[in-house]
């Protein structure tokens, strides 16, 4: 498995393209993790791993979304990205992930890869703006990977996304980084509509003849202003996905990325573990992309560094997660979300304004974390990439060490 898919990606992704996702995120982003560690032993939190969403907006609209897609256009300006991508840089950070809204509605984004070829970047993206021309771009710097969400079949893909041909303009952004040499992945927000088409060996098959070189499967998340409830998965099929993944894991040559879950089979969440943390398009610097509440700001005139590992606000979301869950605090105790918000003051990031009684309606519901159903990795590459560089860092003990029923 592991020489198929080496020898595919090196058939088929530019080498430029290739050597920079080597070196910039392969051998400096594990750097970086280590150097996360060290400030970890000092008491300071400061993720190796910054998602930034760039703005707001987006041409689609689908079910679920958590971002005022709808609203005036709100953007982190170049200056500001540059700003943030610096201060990271100075603290051993080279991997950031773009996120919107749409990621290629930002006029500058290019701009952004140009300013850090030292850098990696890996850009959300429904797919459907990425043109011939924008490939090659992509392709010259050199500095990023597109990952394009497939949320199903043609009938799927226009309910979940609210619009007209969605499927078909999407591969063919999708076909244009390939073509371009592009490494180029595909995201799925599994759920009740797309479950059955999605998570197959057919389904990874198709990809991998297409030339596709990873998929990242995420679970759908029921937040925001307008929550489709009936999408949500039930338990059992979150430990179908988790057990699926693993097996293909260890049989196909296409790489599955996972954020929920150590080398073990252990549910985390990268917010609680500090690995990860998220900017908002009006600037808020956020515990993650769902958790839309702040007390700082990247238009704060402090360091982000400074920012990040001497605010109370994120340091109090972190711990009391994990004294209460491996898996997602928002879904599973919502109601901690708004007590952490409240105790704090935090400012309420949308543009809606309405995040707070959003998270008071909420009613818990299972997330990752399911106990006694832990299934480790399979294959030794992933388990041993978990065990040393995406695991727990220990912030679980408390709740490790509790008597189980």
């Amino acid at each position: 498995m592991v020489f198929s898919l080496l020898s595919r990606m090196i058939r088929t992704v530019d080498p430029l393209c290739l050597a920079k996702a080597g070196w910039n995120f392969g051998v400096k982003g594990a750097l970086s993790v280590l150097k996360f560690k060290q400030r970890l032993k000092k008491g300071e939190v400061f993720p190796p791993f910054l998602y930034i969403s760039m703005l707001n907006s987006c041409n689609l609209r689908c079910q679920g979304c958590w971002v005022d897609v709808d609203k005036p256009r709100e953007a982190i300006s170049l200056d500001e990205l540059n700003r943030i991508v610096n201060e990271a840089k100075a603290r051993g950070n080279v991997f950031f992930g773009l996120l919107g809204g749409e990621p290629f509605m930002h006029p500058q984004l290019l701009d952004l890869l140009a300013l850090h070829p030292d850098c990696y970047f890996q850009i959300f993206t429904n797919g459907q703006l990425i043109t011939a021309k924008v490939a090659q771009a992509l392709r010259k710097l050199g500095n990023a990977t597109v990952l394009v969400s497939v949320e199903g079949n043609e009938q799927v893909s226009d309910e979940r996304r609210g619009n007209r041909e969605v499927l078909n303009r999407t591969l063919r952004g999708l076909r244009h980084s390939l073509d371009a040499g592009l490494l180029t992945g595909v995201a799925t927000s599994l759920c009740q509509s797309n479950i059955k088409d999605l998570l197959t060996r057919e389904w990874l098959q198709r990809l991998i003849d297409m030339g596709v070189h990873y998929t990242w499967y995420h679970t759908y998340r029921p937040v925001g202003p307008k929550i489709t409830e009936s999408l949500a998965l039930q338990p059992e099929q979150i430990t179908e996905v988790r057990r699926f993944v693993t097996s293909m894991r260890a049989e196909m040559p296409i790489v599955i990325v996972d954020a929920y879950y150590d080398h073990q089979g252990k549910a985390l969440c990268p917010m609680a573990t500090g690995i990860s943390h998220h900017i908002g398009p009006t600037g808020g610097i956020e515990p993650c992309p769902i958790i839309q509440f702040a007390t700082e700001s990247v238009r704060d005139k402090l360091d982000l560094f400074e920012a990040m590992t001497s605010s109370k606000f994120l340091r109090d979301f972190r711990e009391t997660a994990a004294r209460h869950t491996r898996g997602c605090v928002v879904l599973e105790r919502p109601d901690l979300v708004r007590e952490i918000a409240l105790r704090h003051g935090a400012r309420d990031t949308t543009i809606r304004q309405s995040a707070l009684a959003e998270v008071s309606a909420m009613k818990p519901r299972s997330s990752q974390w399911i106990e006694e159903e832990e299934i480790p990795e399979k294959h030794w590459v992933y388990w041993l990439a978990k065990r040393f560089f995406y695991h727990d860092f220990g912030v679980y003990g408390d709740l490790d060490a509790r008597p189980r029923s």
